[in-house]
């Protein structure tokens, strides 16, 4: 690998081979972040040699790509941060740090934009080579080793037993599958979990109004597909019951509610005719999840448990907390409290006390994700991160969990992740499956698969489950979403569709140019270098090149929706290039390149859609 020339004035030191295998598994995404990092220190030595003091740790300026592709393929603001220390101009100052730069590789010249901007291009050899490294690398083009030797639990989906899958859970199950998939992609060793709500008194409440209203020998009967009937038949009942014990509360009773508790102990005492329900109950709760993730094409699960698995672990946990010292009772519960912060009058609790066990005894869902933790330890070993696809509204409890996991010495700062979704939510206001007010995920699938059946029947289920999914992960994870049935099925615009035709789009072009005898290889382009030809880059190739980048951020930071913005710029680019080009044109000797820049392009739409667990069809 060629670095920078000194020519006696700016040393750059290379990292170690190894080093540079962990950051990226293949030579060209290693490459990419290199000619970053090769700038950052050209140009913090650049102001290092003019006199400004520019620490090793925090240079403090970027290198960044332009919004606007005309002024370069990197570009950074170190003048205009630093030209205050200077005391010149921030143009001034530019100049100045553009004359202590000597030849950098694959930079064939910089400029100076605006009140101070330095600007970098890349030379046409450079994304020549990219083209060649997309078409040699096809499916692996984009992934890294980043997380190399690494372990990752990733926690999501986790429906609650008997309840219906929504589209409240949409978020956690597509975001969660989205983010494993990166970090799989990235060289992770990756965990996938599914965290079950499957105990607690709303199973009393179940068994109760299966006694009361319903008949657990005609679930059996029930003709359903994917578990869909069955379900509603459940859900029916739950609601049902909360119907019935709000009746009660406006006379002044509860004998209900105290039924569903006496059920629910009961279960936990081992009553064998809870159990049998409580079974029943599960196995039509395990049919129906399956189908659903198989409908939305989500990876298989290494682990599902539910709560009640972990039951175990809790005397465990609760000696860790009695051992180290930091289980405190009051009123007869058991709480962690923990330090404060600030000093004086103005210190004050760092988050409010953290509740472990109540005075009758009871555990609640803190003791139980402490039990789920102290398992994953030891099933998966002392070096795991685990991260959690959770709803926003936990935010809280998971400062408060990981403190103490980290009082306890389970974990080290950095080991336990909250990714927090926004939620799904009516014009007016929350959905509630109790209130009946919900909207179930088979109904949204099937309707956008209805939908996508009048573009084409024959690819109708890849691209309705394409169009929920992507509506989903082109945003920020955190953001709410207000529903909308035009929102949620949009097939046209920014949407996964546009994507997916632009990729068959793309095939169509690689597959009619096999046809005229003209196979996609960047030869061509090559000599036309070497021999002087003058060509005008296209926007395509000045943003292919940057998929890798785009997917390292997106698992570093845990965002997939930086791939879905990505891959929609991408195909906006392409189909420009595709207006303005003959591509196939075999008395142009550049047609071979141009039909290798369009499988290029198709190679990165799947790979991108890939990781979003997307698929792509060859035809629409």
């Amino acid at each position: 690998m060629k670095f920078p020339s000194t020519r006696g004035k700016i040393a750059v030191k290379a990292p170690s081979h190894e080093g540079a295998f962990l950051f990226a598994g293949t030579w060209y995404s290693f490459y990419t972040y290199m000619i970053q990092k090769v700038l950052e220190r050209n140009i913090a030595q650049a102001l290092r040699n003019i006199g400004i003091e520019v620490p090793d740790h925090k240079v403090g300026f970027t290198v960044e790509h332009p919004e606007d592709l005309s002024h370069g393929d990197y570009a950074t603001n170190a003048a205009l941060v630093y030209a205050k220390n200077a005391g010149v101009s921030p143009r001034d100052l530019a100049v100045k740090i553009s004359a202590q730069l000597t030849e950098i590789s694959h930079i064939s010249k910089t400029d100076i934009a605006g009140p101070g901007f330095i600007n970098f291009h890349l030379n046409p050899k450079f994304f020549i080579d990219a083209v060649a490294s997309i078409l040699a690398e096809k499916d692996s083009f984009g992934s890294n080793v980043s997380g190399k030797d690494k372990q990752v639990l990733v926690e999501y989906s986790s429906p609650n037993i008997a309840k219906p899958f929504t589209v409240g859970h949409l978020r956690s199950t597509v975001i969660g599958d989205a983010v494993a998939n990166i970090l799989a992609f990235s060289g992770y060793k990756v965990i996938r979990d599914n965290h079950l709500g499957d105990w607690g008194t709303q199973f009393g409440k179940q068994i109760v109004a299966l006694r009361r209203w319903g008949d657990s020998t005609k679930i059996d009967s029930i003709q359903n597909e994917n578990g869909n009937e069955k379900m509603k038949y459940l859900v029916d009942l739950y609601v049902k019951f909360h119907d019935e014990a709000d009746k009660e509360k406006e006379s002044g009773q509860a004998s209900l509610e105290d039924e569903a508790r006496a059920a629910f102990a009961a279960l936990e005492k081992g009553d064998l005719e809870a159990t049998a329900l409580y079974e029943k109950i599960l196995a039509v709760s395990m049919e129906y999840f399956a189908g659903i993730y198989k409908r939305l094409n989500v990876s298989p699960f290494d682990t599902q448990h539910g709560e009640h698995f972990y039951e175990a672990y809790i005397p465990k946990v609760m000696h860790d907390l009695e051992k180290a010292n930091i289980l405190s009772e009051s009123e007869g519960a058991k709480l962690v409290f923990f330090p404060k912060i600030g000093e004086g009058e103005t210190a004050k609790e760092k988050y409010p006390p953290f509740m472990i066990q109540k005075k009758d005894g009871a555990t609640l869902y803190a003791t139980r994700d402490l039990a789920t933790d102290k398992w994953r330890k030891e099933a998966y070993g002392p070096h795991i991160t685990i991260i959690n696809e959770v709803g926003i509204e936990q935010s809280l409890h998971f400062r408060q969990l990981f403190e103490v996991e980290e009082m306890l010495g389970y974990f080290k700062k950095g080991e336990r992740i909250h990714i927090p979704h926004g939620f799904y939510r009516f014009e007016d206001g929350k959905m509630s499956t109790r209130k009946g007010n919900v909207i179930w995920l088979e109904d949204i699938i099937n309707e956008a698969v209805k939908r996508a059946g009048d573009i084409n029947p024959e690819t109708a289920d890849i691209v309705g489950i394409g169009a929920i999914k992507f509506n989903d992960l082109k945003r920020e994870s955190s953001q709410d979403i207000i529903f909308s049935w035009d929102e949620m099925l949009n097939l046209k615009g920014d949407s996964c569709t546009y994507l997916q035709y632009s990729y068959a789009r793309a095939m169509s072009i690689v597959e009619k140019a096999g046809v005229a005898g003209i196979d996609p290889h960047v030869q061509s382009a090559e000599d036309a270098l070497v021999s002087g030809q003058s060509r005008n880059l296209s926007s395509l190739e000045k943003i292919m090149y940057r998929f890798p980048e785009v997917v390292l951020r997106a698992g570093v930071e845990h965002q997939p929706h930086y791939i879905a913005t990505y891959l929609v710029e991408l195909a906006g680019t392409f189909n420009t290039f595709y207006g303005n080009t003959v591509i196939i044109d075999k008395k142009n000797e550049l047609s071979s390149y141009y039909v290798a820049l369009t499988l290029a392009f198709a190679t990165i739409i799947k790979n991108g859609l890939g990781v979003l667990g997307i698929a792509v069809p060859e035809k629409m």
